[in-house]
């Protein structure tokens, strides 16, 4: 499962190789075990990491020990929308695989805590299955999903929903994710959207 693959997102380590978002604060939503944080907080970040899953974040914390960033990554067990712990403004937003699971009325609460958090002339990147013959996720429409009780699991979005989902900011990337070999130094699966907003 690529929950469980020990390397960060080829599109973060773009982003940062190219210079698109430097060093700053950043927030990781959905950080699993922890790996685009510890990528963040080796590049000189400050990073904020929130997860519901307890044994993600023991692991995460566990492996930023090992990887001496611990003292440059604050992990938290909880749900985003309802801690109170996570004080912006963060120059960066990272969320890789944690939008495409909300049920569609969530979009409203993730639209507010960019809002609340992001910072003025901060970006916001994201990774989430995409729509198409070759994409993965739910292609059925927000009625259809409630109507069957559950997310078939994950939604997957087109670029032009993601576009208009995320109107207010404005657009530096949208690209499929590269397929990045497994035995590489980076992950990448062409099934993902990956996109970079900035806030104006």
């Amino acid at each position: 499962m690529p929950f469980f693959v020990d390397k960060p997102d080829e599109s973060l380590v773009s982003y940062v190789d190219r210079g698109l978002v430097r060093p700053g604060r950043a927030l990781d939503l959905g950080c699993g075990p922890g790996r685009n944080s510890r990528y963040l907080a080796a590049e000189g970040f400050v990073v904020d990491a929130v997860d519901l899953s307890p044994v993600a974040v023991a692991w995460a914390e566990e492996r930023a020990r090992d990887a001496q960033v611990g003292d440059r990554v604050r992990f938290q067990c909880g749900d985003a929308f309802e801690t109170t712990a996570l004080r912006g403004p963060y120059d960066l937003v990272h969320d890789s695989g944690c939008f495409h699971h909300l049920p569609p009325h969530r979009r409203v609460s993730y639209l507010a805590l960019l809002d609340e958090v992001l910072a003025p002339g901060g970006h916001f990147g994201i990774s989430c299955f995409a729509a198409g013959p070759d994409g993965s996720g739910s292609e059925l429409d927000d009625a259809e999903l409630y109507r069957t009780g559950r997310l078939h699991g994950g939604i997957a979005y087109t670029p032009d929903t993601l576009r208009r989902i995320f109107s207010d900011l404005d657009e530096v990337e949208l690209r499929r994710m590269h397929d990045e070999p497994a035995d590489g130094p980076h992950f990448g699966v062409p099934f993902l959207w990956t996109a970079l907003f900035r806030r104006p």
